[in-house]
């Protein structure tokens, strides 16, 4: 009666670990061409990202087939709901890390993971409409269903038409400045997140940064739009830093998956400036953030093996 009961509370949350790892791997990539390193890191990680990615899929899979009561109420429930958005996010970032390996494999994510994300967008922001849904229901995840349309555009530039892209683009960066509106309303004049929301609040950094990537994948160019996206990103970056204490005492939930991919966007989006403008300080900072990420990935990875084997992950909440 065990393994079934922890299948069946196997969340969708699960899918952030497959970002995470996608992330770092592209950062790695990046950096590989930036700091002229070996290229087994970045390979070792696509290879990891894909085996693990594979295997949340198909349990996942399983437990559809097996409770398909419980993943209907992940769908409908207020916040649940939009981590559904991490596997169109999770097959986006895979196309953009093979795209160095393999593009006919690149291509077929990301035309997965596009057609994903738009019925994703547009059944969560209907969703919210047709909900009378509290405040208290709001937080950083909310971004999610929002931020996999900004990356669209970074995968898809040598695939589709710019034009078709720019709907994309155009959806996300819109809906992150409503959302953005909403959740620190709700953050500054309401309650105080739940605990094991509070590394969901890392997910203010990718919309910004995400953004500075699309955007110059799309124009080619580092102008002034794109320095306000990425500047934007760093302060959020800068701000959750110097709240640092915030995170150190939290119990470990799931959800500490969400501290990597901002910051590995972050990471990305400093490497594609100083390639474009020769930013010393953007230099500087890759390098600081990519340390960082690993750091915190490891880490998080290590708390996330320790659970499982105590199987406090995956149990009724």
């Amino acid at each position: 009666m065990k393994k079934p009961a922890r299948l069946e509370n196997f969340p969708i949350m699960m899918f952030t670990i497959s970002m995470g790892l996608s992330g770092l791997s592209i950062a790695y990539q990046k950096a590989s061409h930036l700091f002229h390193f070996t290229r087994l890191i970045p390979d070792f990680l696509a290879g990891l990202t894909s085996l693990v990615f594979v295997a949340i899929a198909i349990t996942y899979i399983v437990k559809y087939f097996k409770y398909q009561k419980e993943v209907k109420q992940e769908f409908s429930h207020p916040v649940r709901i939009n981590f559904f958005a991490a596997i169109p996010i999770s097959l986006l970032l895979m196309s953009i890390m093979y795209g160095e390996i393999n593009v006919q494999v690149a291509t077929v994510l990301w035309w997965l993971g596009m057609f994903l994300q738009a019925y994703l967008t547009l059944h969560t922001i209907s969703f919210w409409i047709n909900r009378n849904l509290e405040i208290q229901y709001s937080n950083p995840s909310w971004f999610l269903p929002i931020v996999g349309n900004v990356l669209v555009p970074i995968g898809g530039i040598d695939i589709v038409n710019r034009d078709f892209l720019m709907y994309f683009f155009a959806v996300g960066i819109f809906f992150w400045v409503i959302l953005l509106t909403i959740i620190l309303n709700r953050i500054i004049f309401h309650n105080l997140l739940a605990k094991k929301f509070m590394p969901t609040l890392f997910i203010f950094i990718a919309p910004p940064a995400v953004g500075t990537i699309a955007y110059i994948k799309l124009m080619g160019e580092f102008d002034l739009f794109a320095s306000f996206l990425f500047n934007i990103g760093l302060f959020f970056t800068l701000l959750l830093l110097f709240m640092y204490k915030n995170f150190i005492k939290l119990e470990f939930f799931i959800s500490w998956w969400a501290f990597i991919f901002p910051l590995t966007a972050m990471t990305t989006a400093s490497i594609l400036v100083h390639h474009k403008t020769g930013s010393v300080f953007c230099y500087y900072a890759s390098i600081g953030l990519l340390a960082l990420s690993t750091c915190v990935i490891i880490f998080v990875a290590y708390k996330t093996i320790y659970y499982m084997l105590k199987k406090e992950i995956c149990v009724i909440e």
